[in-house]
């Protein structure tokens, strides 16, 4: 029983990741173009030979698969003074800060074809951490020619840029800055509408938030690919919305400046995706082990008089385990089953599904996973029960050869304690009692 859960859910948790990592390289390509003519072999109609598929297939991989080669090389990461200036024209960004926020997203939008200026305090100090095309200056320098600059500084060091503010009026200041945890309750206003009113001139905008330096320097194949966007202008947004396609991610319109509070709250927390489905396995996992509990230990108790409460961390546990992984694996696939008959029902697949049903799909890669999950776990368990059971044998067979012969009679061979009869003789003449024999008071 074991083999065959943990075989069903590692061959369904593998199609849907390879279904899923298959999709986000190709994107939104359609392999069948169903729109226009073919350009390869100038059909009149929607071309779908094998030659035209192979064909237009790379041409558009070409442009999501931008990020399968590194951006930068390591000699720019290690600021080689030999490679080349950016060219002249290239749209000019500023960063304000140092960190490894601002190291990363300076590397990135290099890579993307702009002209990076980063303001610091200390511009020589901090100049060799830098890919060497970019330009660090000093902060007022900085700020005097892009139009669009990014504060990557925190949120207590917002005061000390009031400097600027009259180099700063009518540009866009794009926030990429995160409240901790601590900071984030008190204040109750996100770090944009604070950045907002220290500089009323200035169109704030978030994004880039809850995207990690890693993956902004790596690229999106490597992390999310998804860069939330709030801000009261839309014109300032429509502008970082294609600075952000430039540098390969997907800009998601999160609405006004007062969006900013939930999603800076995205990064603080924990597993958010995972709370329904833990609930619902612990859920399951207890009932079950109710109910085995009452037929395996206290129905034998009651009746019988017979005390297998031993069963309880293990044999129990091992019986609970197989059942959770089963219900969960039936609940992956149910609202599948359950959405595609309402799709019939209605005719159309183009309305939108109910609120629980919704839920319920979006759950059902974690379901998924906590099913394989207790699968492991029971061949764990199944694995560990021969094991202690030959522990216990161990234990009993040494006591009996501890045990002296009889003074009346002479001691005879010692029998073998194969047989299930020899071993109840031999632990009754050694004073032992076995666990399935019923207590006498």
């Amino acid at each position: 029983m074991s083999v065959c859960v943990c075989v069903c859910v590692c061959v369904c948790v593998c199609v849907y990741h390879i279904f899923i990592i298959h999709s986000s390289d190709v994107g939104h390509l359609d392999l069948f173009p169903h729109l226009g003519c073919c350009e390869q072999c100038s059909n009149k109609h929607p071309c779908a030979s094998v030659s035209c598929i192979l064909t237009y297939i790379p041409s558009a991989t070409r442009t999501s698969g931008k990020m399968d080669k590194p951006l930068i090389s390591r000699r720019l990461m290690d600021s080689d003074g030999s490679l080349a200036e950016t060219p002249s024209g290239t749209p000019k960004v500023g960063i304000l800060g140092s960190g490894d926020f601002a190291r990363s997203l300076a590397t990135r939008l290099v890579g993307s074809g702009f002209s990076v200026v980063v303001g610091s305090r200390n511009p020589k100090r901090i100049a060799g951490l830098f890919p060497s095309s970019v330009h660090v200056t000093f902060q007022e320098q900085a700020v005097s020619s892009p139009e669009i600059i990014f504060v990557a500084v925190f949120r207590e060091h917002y005061s000390s840029l009031c400097a600027l503010s009259d180099q700063l009026a009518g540009k866009i200041l794009v926030d990429v800055s995160n409240p901790t945890e601590n900071e984030h309750l008190p204040h109750r206003e996100s770090n944009d509408e604070f950045l907002a009113s220290l500089f009323p001139a200035c169109t704030v905008v978030e994004a880039f938030n809850v995207i990690s330096a890693w993956t902004r320097q790596a690229g999106p194949r490597d992390g999310n690919q998804q860069v939330p966007i709030c801000s009261d202008q839309p014109e300032a947004k429509l502008s970082v919305s294609e600075m952000v396609h430039a540098m390969g991610f997907k800009p998601v319109d999160m609405g006004p400046l007062a969006s900013t509070r939930e999603v800076e709250a995205m990064p603080l927390r924990l597993l958010p995706g995972w709370k329904v489905p833990t609930l619902l396995a612990l859920g399951l996992f207890v009932c079950f082990y109710g109910y085995n509990f009452i037929r395996d230990v206290l129905h034998p108790y009651v009746q019988e008089n017979k005390n297998k409460f031993y069963k309880l961390p293990v044999s129990v546990v091992n019986t609970t385990l197989p059942c959770v992984a089963y219900m969960l694996l039936s609940l992956v696939y149910l609202p599948g089953v359950l959405a595609a008959a309402l799709q019939l029902q209605r005719g159309t697949k183009y309305r939108r599904f109910p609120d629980w049903l919704d839920h319920w799909l979006q759950h059902r890669k974690q379901i998924g996973l906590l099913s394989f999950f207790c699968a492991v776990l029971h061949a764990l368990y199944s694995f560990c029960l021969p094991l202690r059971r030959s522990h216990r044998y161990d234990l009993v067979n040494l006591a009996i050869k501890q045990m002296p012969p009889p003074a009346c009679a002479p001691a005879p061979a010692c029998p073998s304690l194969s047989t299930p009869v020899s071993q109840k003789t031999w632990m009754s003449h050694s004073g032992l009692r076995s666990k399935d024999q019923p207590t006498h008071k």
